[in-house]
């Protein structure tokens, strides 16, 4: 899709190619499914609300940080060339304006679940930033991304909990293998770019045939710690089941990325199917009555 001319008005249709919307689903199965699970069963609708509401603005903050911080970065990148603040079809003033207005809006919304959540709620926005300074210096940027798409888990459990028992935290380090494999198979589209700019990811100081070699193996720890959290909280078989869906997703992945490095759209979609049968194992396991 292309973009519109530089000056023409800028609505709502831009504001979700900016905030790239479309991706947002990438990472609500999960955000879901461990609500589900923090709950044990369906939390009440004052809490879900809360939860989805900081769950998008902090994601949109970050968001739209990253657009501003990296604006420079992204105009040097082919893949990156045409977005909106490189373009000129909006201003780096509305970027920090709406990163403002959707910090504020994750902070009361945290206030409002509960202390413990209003407490941490700035240490979880600062790390969300801080990413986008990371790749500067630092391979680790794509685990650390990683760890921040593994702050979700632990921010459920205790926006509904008020605490972060065993269960979350192996929850939270789930996501954190299972997000770096995700952003290690995104980073390979832009190694050359990376090279060009000075950027650091895992592809960019390791290779990208020892980067994919790398990612069954953060796969199956992301789906080992999954399934203990199933043990932890001795969820039935239909949780097990929705893991080895997962389990096939990822080999599907891992092959495909292996087949072919440079073509990553299908198996970025693939992360979502993934998403998708956790989520359904999570429900079932909640709401149809079977023996563990």
């Amino acid at each position: 899709m292309t973009e519109a001319a530089p000056g023409a008005r800028f609505g709502l249709r831009d504001l979700g190619r900016f905030l790239e919307i479309q991706n947002l689903g990438l990472n609500l199965p999960f955000a879901i499914g461990f609500l589900l699970l923090a709950a044990h069963g369906l939390p009440s609708l004052r809490t879900l609300l809360l939860i989805v509401v900081a769950f998008v603005a902090a994601r949109n903050a970050g968001h739209s940080f990253n657009r501003w911080v990296d604006r420079g970065y992204d105009a040097r990148n082919p893949r990156t060339q045409g977005r909106a603040l490189v373009i000129g079809r909006t201003s780096p003033a509305f970027a920090v304006g709406f990163t403002v207005l959707m910090a504020a809006v994750f902070v009361l919304a945290a206030a409002l679940l509960n202390p413990l959540a209003a407490l941490l709620a700035p240490l979880a926005l600062g790390a969300i930033f801080l990413y986008s300074y990371t790749k500067r210096f630092t391979a680790v940027t794509t685990a650390y991304l990683g760890f921040v798409e593994g702050i979700t888990p632990a921010a459920v459990f205790i926006a509904v909990t008020g605490t972060l028992p065993w269960a979350g935290v192996a929850a939270t380090l789930a996501i954190l293998a299972w997000g770096t494999a995700f952003e290690t198979i995104h980073s390979l589209g832009d190694v050359e770019a990376d090279h060009r700019a000075g950027l650091h990811s895992i592809p960019v100081r390791i290779g990208v045939r020892p980067a994919i070699r790398l990612l069954p193996l953060l796969h199956g720890v992301g789906l080992l710690l999954l399934a203990a959290v199933g043990y932890l909280l001795r969820l039935n078989i239909v949780y097990f089941l929705g893991i080895v869906g997962m389990t096939v997703v990822a080999s599907i992945i891992d092959a495909a990325i292996s087949r072919d490095p440079a073509r990553t759209d299908r198996p970025f979609r693939l992360h979502f199917l993934g998403g998708a049968f956790f989520l359904v194992g999570v429900a079932g396991a909640l709401f149809v009555a079977l023996p563990l």
